[in-house]
């Protein structure tokens, strides 16, 4: 018998919003939906929840994709041309977690900003752009993760937005948002996601984070520039058949799941204030803002990976990375309040 096999299973699991699985209703939803073909335009839900992404976020069209890092990778692709540059937060999805799309795809090269928690000044963009000559890359696209996941799901402030717009037009660059919980931020502040999203280009929101679904994510944008991510979408073995079926967990989630993203919130900071009573254990962030808490245990002399091992043990998944010290905790809609309640109990355990 294995190790993995001696241990307990996991029955709370903080590693991430994407560990949310499809709800009995949702699977209902998406047995019944009609279907088509959806690389000829012909699938009724895939072309529903298009029309409601490119609603919801007021763009002109909108493109349903396997993923949130293949919307990523078409929008670079679309909105810089080959060997231009793009701004973004160091700690942006594109830049550490894609597998260098962006240089193998797009051909872009990055230019990684140090945000505060994820969200950079329009000054410091100014320092790293360039309008291209002989030997020097031209700025061509700005991109923002709306929420910050490293910054502990911090909110990109709509002024902040407003006066990257500014720039951007000024010096004839795009913008695009990694929009992967553009909806917690919507629950998180009031603001509706048009609001936020009028001042980029291009935008993309999750599916499988907190919305529940069991995969996808839908850019949008101009109508012109939907038409060629379409192409790219075909080109990188995205296009899909009957995918009515997967689509309409979308369409359900955007019906029934936004408005409960507050649940998780709520649940983040009844977390993190759980955390703070633990000896050796310190918040990285005072203000616990969506659904993401990062934490440091250096002075318990336990590692993340330790910590993460003895949680483990005892049923409780958490994110960290090797021997850093520091631990992201996510709260989505299969973790309720009393199942942050029992985790904080077995990470005060573990750290004992």
């Amino acid at each position: 018998m294995t190790q993995s096999q001696l241990l307990p299973a996991i029955t709370i699991d903080l590693s991430s919003d994407t560990a949310t699985r499809p709800t009995p209703a949702m699977r209902r939803f998406m047995a019944e939906a009609p279907v088509g073909d959806e690389q000829r335009r012909e699938d009724p839900t895939v072309n529903e929840l298009q029309a409601m992404v490119a609603a919801l976020t007021g763009k002109e069209a909108a493109l349903f994709l396997p993923s949130g890092t293949m919307c990523n990778a078409i929008a670079f692709c679309v909105m810089a041309s080959r060997g231009e540059a793009v701004v973004l937060d160091r700690a942006a999805h594109p830049n550490l977690h894609e597998g260098g799309g962006p240089a193998w795809l797009a051909q872009v090269l990055l230019r990684p900003l140090a945000g505060d928690r994820g969200v950079f000044t329009t000054d410091q963009v100014r320092e790293v752009l360039h309008p291209g000559d002989t030997h020097t890359a031209r700025t061509g696209l700005i991109s923002v993760e709306q929420t910050a996941n490293a910054g502990g799901g911090r909110v990109w402030p709509l002024a902040r937005l407003a006066e990257l717009r500014a720039l951007a037009d000024a010096h004839g660059m795009a913008i695009h948002m990694d929009g992967a919980r553009l909806l917690n931020a919507v629950v998180a502040t009031g603001v509706s996601a048009a609001a936020f999203t009028v001042h980029v280009d291009t935008v993309w929101i999750d599916l499988s984070k907190g919305l529940g679904a069991p995969v996808g994510a839908v850019l949008a944008g101009p109508a012109a520039t939907i038409e060629r991510a379409r192409r790219l979408k075909h080109v990188f073995g995205g296009a899909m058949r009957q995918a009515g079926i997967i689509a309409a967990a979308g369409v359900y989630a955007l019906n029934h799941h936004v408005d409960r993203l507050a649940d998780d919130h709520a649940n983040a900071r009844l977390l993190a204030a759980g955390l703070a009573t633990i000896p050796g254990v310190r918040l990285l962030h005072d203000e616990i803002e969506t659904n993401i808490v990062f934490f440091d245990v250096a002075d318990t002399g336990l590692t993340g990976a330790d910590l993460e091992h003895r949680a483990n043990a005892h049923g409780v998944r958490l994110d960290a990375e090797g021997d850093a010290t520091m631990v992201r905790a996510v709260t989505h809609l299969d973790v309720d309040r009393a199942g942050c309640e029992r985790a904080v109990e077995v990470i005060r355990t573990a750290c004992a």
